[in-house]
């Protein structure tokens, strides 16, 4: 995702130096606790590599378009980053929850850590356990780096107990949602759609979108009116954001995925895609093509083919670009500075462009 952010490659700069300042300073304090940690450090360093860094910029934006001026900008890059750096941390599980050893192609913390079990002599299980636990302490340290850097902000302190509690909301929320979308897989049962699209819901929207927004109203000095608008329009746009994920698990290409077409649909996850096509007449001819999904490419492409016949792929766009209205809505009914209206507006331009 492009964020319209005035001076955005210099904001995108200092973010990527406050990213590298921490992650420099981990490496410095593992330098005397083995060669395990230093490796450990290094795989975090690749993880947080190549991003869109567009979590960190909504901070930015939202400052810069609110008018912000009462802060030290070395305190913007440095929530800013953390954003980053949470964003990461939640990666680095959902790859250990959805037992991934790649993304994008290439070795995450997880598969790097099971290589280097496997090259260290370990069977199987001793490799997969090494890279299951390295992966999970990575964002553990993330996790805290994250937080560590919005307790150390040159802000004033009520303004840091704000920040505070929004990256507090961020992991809790998330952390509900997460849980919520693992309950729904492994039941056996139907799971209710208002469920399924809460979880969704929980996953993303706070994490990626309200609290960055937020965090940036806040280090502007934002009325209380505006950063309510912030947090509501970002819960629509991370709605919708995670609903085309949703559109993209399913009908994506591996280029836009990151993962191999119709990696929804072979791991039989249960999105609201799937509670859409169980709510029509044609369920049972897509229940038979969801079974045989995880057989191979033609068996993807026969349940993508049912999921299109039956309506459900139609009505989750349509639900994609109601939830995008809404939050344009928001944003036209709120009192904001013309530069902040114009860069919301924009954020739900370039979300509505990802559905494939």
């Amino acid at each position: 995702m492009i964020v319209a952010v005035p001076s955005a490659p210099t904001a995108r700069q200092e973010i990527e130096d406050a990213i590298e300042t921490a992650l420099e300073r981990l490496a410095y304090r593992v330098i005397p606790l083995g060669e395990g940690a230093v490796a450990l450090v290094s795989a975090i360093r690749r993880a947080t590599t190549g991003g869109k860094r567009f979590r960190p910029l909504l901070v930015a934006a939202a400052y810069d378009t609110l008018d912000g001026d009462g802060v030290e900008l070395s305190a913007l890059w440095q929530v800013a980053a953390a954003f980053e750096l949470l964003h990461t941390a939640f990666v680095v599980h959902d790859d250990v929850i959805d037992h991934d050893l790649e993304r994008r192609g290439i070795p995450n913390i997880g598969g790097e850590f099971t290589q280097r079990g496997l090259d260290k002599g370990a069977d199987q299980n001793g490799a997969a356990l090494l890279g299951d636990a390295a992966a999970i302490l990575a964002g553990d340290m993330l996790l805290h780096e994250a937080g560590r850097l919005v307790a150390l902000a040159d802000v004033p302190a009520p303004m840091r107990a704000d920040l505070l509690r929004l990256v507090e909301d961020a992991v809790i929320v998330s952390a509900a949602g997460e849980l919520a979308d693992v309950e729904n897989a492994v039941s056996a049962g139907d799971v209710d759609p208002m469920t399924v699209l809460k979880a969704t819901r929980d996953k993303t929207a706070v994490y990626s979108f309200s609290a960055p927004l937020q965090a940036g109203a806040v280090m502007a000095g934002a009325s209380d009116a505006s950063q309510h608008a912030l947090e509501r329009f970002g819960e629509r746009l991370g709605l919708a954001y995670q609903l085309i994920d949703d559109l993209i698990g399913a009908f994506g290409s591996s280029a836009v995925s990151g993962k191999d077409e119709g990696c929804d649909l072979r791991e039989a996850k249960k999105t609201h895609l799937i509670s859409l096509a169980r709510e029509t007449a044609d369920w049972p001819e897509v229940s038979v093509a969801l079974a045989q999904a995880h057989t191979g490419p033609v068996a993807i492409r026969a349940a993508q083919a049912a999921l299109a016949a039956s309506g459900a792929r139609k009505a989750l766009e349509r639900m994609v670009y109601e939830t995008l209205e809404e939050a344009t809505t928001i944003v036209e009914g709120a009192t904001l500075p013309p530069a902040c209206t114009a860069m919301l507006l924009g954020l739900v331009d370039t979300v509505a462009e990802r559905v494939p």
